[in-house]
């Protein structure tokens, strides 16, 4: 029966890392000011009580792996790192004068790219001087994605003595095959090493990032990285979906045929089987694509009902006012989204003036703010419902017709003023998502824009 269904709902759509998703932005009606009035208005809202949070994208790779979706500059140049540092400050000078007072930093992430690729004085500078116009939170969450070929012992204990407990490594694959077309050659003893190390240093929450649905994968060489993953017990997991979006991304996911790649069905093995392998082994699936040990407080954050999702994936804690920083970088003020320049001499350019380097922006309306709970609730709670007056809108029972079918497929459970997604519906919560998103709903693509959903 699940093949049926895969085959019926495996169809291009979003992550829901936001909604309005990036493609269905109202660009035109964006403007910088209007975004900055929202930006003030959540930080009153929030500041005194949760704070905000700092998303910082460190961008230089030394190599290109042709997997990654992320906005990255490829250069083995590291007298690029000082200029570009004095960029971010300077962009975060610019919000510090916008918001008028200091600031209490609840939650920072450092991605990229690759933020390990930076030397460790180079991360010091940066952080201790944002750490000296704001204040942090009493239990901050500062958290940072470290590459296990270039992550030193030394850049570990530097970010742990700033504060940061939480690191993951994007592990990907075991197999040297597969480490050979996705250009990620990383030997096992490096992630070893840099796990080991971070546990003795004092990290108390050491993820491992993996993606299935890539080319020349098989179940055995799946079965394989997760049980030498599993060996080292990470507190956490993220279990992707390779998204094969090369009309977007293009040459660095052309460099293998889509005839290397694993069909839909054999790719839903690999999460399915992987699944059940990892919960076998004490692991709980937390969302989408994620899973934990019950100790991790990720998972007490789904049992609290206090887990979030946003452009950097699940996060156990939450703030209305993320703030991106560095090139490609998005904001969120929760009324609104910017993203920053995603070419580099444009966000110099733009900083160069004294701007601002926000290219794009989405200013949510009524609709999108009630739509945006919807989707959030999916996808972090599995379920949502609309017995009060603030989550109804006027196109819900249209939605509920889009969902018959799915619930009659046992994907979902549909109450008086409620849906919960079932256990056999969590493999398609974008799709069931894909029902309230009445932005792509009223404007079909039609060109393929997003990856496949299974």
């Amino acid at each position: 029966m699940k093949n049926t269904l895969i085959n019926k709902y495996n169809i291009p759509g979003p992550r829901y890392t936001s909604y309005p998703t990036v493609p269905y932005w109202d660009e035109e009606s964006f403007s910088k000011d209007r975004y900055i009035e929202t930006l003030k208005r959540s930080f009153e809202e929030s500041n005194d009580n949760e704070g905000i949070s700092l998303y910082l994208h460190l961008p230089f790779c030394e190599s290109l792996c042709t997997f990654c979706a992320c906005h990255k500059r490829i250069t083995k140049k590291h007298e690029v790192e000082d200029p570009y540092i004095q960029a971010i400050l300077k962009e975060w000078r610019m919000y510090l004068d916008i918001l008028g007072r200091k600031p209490k930093i609840k939650e920072i992430h450092l991605g990229g790219g690759t933020p390990t690729f930076f030397s460790e004085a180079n991360l010091h500078h940066l952080l201790t001087t944002i750490f000296s116009t704001a204040d942090l939170a009493e239990h901050p969450e500062l958290s940072f994605e470290g590459h296990p070929n270039n992550t030193r012992r030394t850049h570990l204990q530097t970010l742990y003595d700033l504060g940061f407990r939480r690191v993951s490594f994007g592990v990907q694959d075991y197999d040297p095959i597969v480490q050979k077309a996705i250009h990620r050659i990383q030997p096992a003893e490096n992630v070893l090493n840099v796990t080991n190390a971070a546990r003795e240093i004092g990290y108390t929450s050491v993820s491992h990032d993996l993606i299935f649905g890539l080319p020349f994968q098989t179940w055995k060489s799946m079965e394989n990285t997760i049980r030498r993953t599993i060996a080292q017990k990470p507190d956490r997991l993220a279990f992707y979906s390779y998204a094969h979006v090369p009309w977007i991304k293009g040459n660095g996911q052309r460099g293998y045929d889509e005839n290397d790649l694993p069909s839909g069905e054999e790719k839903r093995a690999l999460y399915e089987n992987g699944k059940a392998l990892l919960e076998e082994l004490g692991y709980v699936e937390i969302g989408m694509d994620h899973f934990s040990l019950p100790s991790d407080d990720l998972y007490q954050s789904m049992l609290s009902k206090k887990i979030h999702r946003n452009f950097m994936g699940y996060t156990s804690s939450s703030t209305q006012l993320m703030i991106g920083l560095g090139v490609s970088a998005i904001g969120d003020s929760w009324y609104g989204f910017a993203q920053n320049e995603k070419v580099l001499e444009d966000y110099y350019a733009r900083l160069e003036a004294n701007e601002l380097p926000l290219y794009r922006g989405h200013l949510l309306n009524q609709e999108d703010l009630i739509i945006r709970r919807h989707i959030l609730n999916l996808m972090c709670l599995l379920e949502t419902h609309w017995d009060k007056p603030d989550m109804q809108f006027p196109e819900l029972p249209d939605v509920l017709n889009r969902l018959q079918e799915m619930q009659a497929d046992g994907l979902i459970e549909i109450g008086s003023n409620y849906l919960k997604i079932t256990d056999l519906g969590r493999t398609f919560a974008r799709n069931i998502c894909m029902s309230f998103d009445l932005r792509m709903l009223r404007n079909q693509p039609e060109t393929r824009i997003f990856s496949m959903t299974v």
